[in-house]
């Protein structure tokens, strides 16, 4: 990676890499091997966060997904609500019982922003796994790859645990390679 690429992808203003929402739903498949090899459930919540735009544009953008979140849970019976983080950034949860619901909904989401020009601004999807402690399965949208993060008490990370996660998962999901783009996401709205 080249020095204006770096700098870029720290900034968070390169582009979403093609075909990196296609990637994205390798977590349905993943689900199965998550429960069956180690009994760890998808829960019915996910959720997706991106960065905050003033303009009229991003405005209406964000009234379209409502519209378009608010049509889909009449079909799927899905929940949907938009908050903003103590960070300031904007997040759609969803809520829904079935796990690949979740998954449309949050594809949904993302290619509307993508298609209205915000794409830039989508930072991460998130779907969380329960068992002994919560797992997040994080995908950044700019890597266009998952990563797992177990926060234990103490704001602290089972790195241990993220670590037998990867490599047992990485046949099925787009696993980020270098560990220190696992960002820690602490008071995760799910």
């Amino acid at each position: 990676m080249g020095f204006k690429e770096a700098l870029g992808s720290l900034l968070g203003t390169t582009s979403l890499p093609k075909a990196s929402l296609d990637k994205l739903f390798a977590i349905s498949a993943a689900s199965i091997t998550m429960q069956s090899e180690f009994d760890m459930k998808p829960a019915p919540t996910a959720g997706i966060c991106f960065k905050p735009v003033e303009s009229s544009e991003f405005d209406a953008a964000k009234k379209e997904i409502e519209e378009l979140l608010s049509y889909s849970s009449r079909e799927t019976g899905s929940i949907a609500r938009l908050l903003t983080d103590e960070y300031h950034f904007t997040w759609v949860i969803l809520e829904d019982p079935d796990f690949d619901d979740l998954v449309t909904g949050i594809h949904l989401v993302s290619q509307t922003l993508i298609e209205k020009g915000f794409g830039d601004y989508l930072l991460c999807a998130i779907f969380r796994f329960e068992g002994l402690n919560p797992l997040f399965w994080i995908y950044n949208f700019k890597q266009g790859r998952y990563y797992p993060f177990i926060p234990i008490p103490g704001k602290k990370r089972d790195s241990a645990a993220e670590f037998r996660f990867r490599s047992v998962m990485e046949r099925e999901l787009p696993i980020e390679k270098d560990v220190g783009k696992w960002y820690p996401l602490w008071g995760i709205p799910l």
